[in-house]
């Protein structure tokens, strides 16, 4: 039976990986961004697309109604907009301080805000029992960011996924977490990465390679079958063993 997938940061990277799995096994998607022409250009087979800012509560509002007219009941939410905040226009704040209460409220919106208020908005609609939550933390919630921004925002869905999955498993619905190392194709890092950094990132890793966005979006689908049914307020790392080190 075909089941409903709503995916934010679908029309890019990560989610658009999750997004062409989920629909190649027959799945309803949903993707979700604020950029409707990136959304658009997307070409997920039968995919339906709505454009919203989700750390906005009137645009989340607007995606709960669509998500009521549109699908009725959510089988799958799979959150995977968010960022270190380097796409973002620049603030163009001299001040230091006032600067670095900028960079950490961009990533706390980014990252955090988006999925907890998609999660509240859509709650109702989780299919019970069967239901999936999936958020997309990342490895930096373990070793840190350099700035340490984007690392707190990402680390402050563990405990959230925590307290949902005891919140929720009484309907059936399960909450996992996967954080993911270096994924290559994706827009996180921008236009390019210097080849030291990419390096360096590959040799941290047990598996001698670089992540692909397939690699995090097949995780994804596994924990939303049937057979993880018995999985909930864990974190699966994907990150070929970097975060273990040398």
């Amino acid at each position: 039976m075909a089941r409903n997938v709503v995916i934010s940061g679908g029309g890019t990277g990560i989610g658009l990986a999750a997004a062409r799995v989920f629909a190649a096994g027959g799945d309803r998607v949903l993707l979700l961004g604020r950029r409707a022409e990136v959304l658009e250009k997307a070409g997920v087979p039968g995919a339906l697309t709505h454009a919203a800012d989700l750390a906005e509560t009137e645009d989340v509002r607007g995606v709960a109604s669509f998500v009521e007219r549109e699908f009725g009941a959510v089988d799958v939410l799979v959150h995977s907009a968010g960022g270190s905040g380097l796409l973002e226009p620049d603030a163009g704040i001299a001040d230091p301080l006032a600067g670095l209460a900028h960079t950490w409220t961009v990533n706390f919106r980014l990252n955090t805000l988006t999925a907890v208020l998609l999660t509240e908005a859509l709650k109702p609609r989780l299919a019970e029992p069967g239901g999936r939550v999936l958020f997309l933390s990342s490895i930096a919630a373990y070793r840190g960011s350099g700035s340490g921004a984007y690392a707190a925002a990402k680390a402050g869905l563990h405990p959230y996924a925590h307290d949902l999955a005891r919140q929720l498993g009484p309907r059936g619905i399960t909450v996992n977490v996967v954080a993911p190392g270096y994924i290559e194709d994706t827009e996180f890092f921008g236009d390019a990465m210097a080849e030291e950094r990419r390096a360096r990132l590959i040799g941290e890793t047990s598996t001698g390679r670089a992540g692909t966005p397939g690699d995090v979006a097949e995780t994804l689908h596994w924990l939303a079958s049937p057979g993880a049914g018995h999985i909930t307020s864990q974190i699966i790392q994907v990150n070929g063993g970097a975060e273990r080190g040398h």
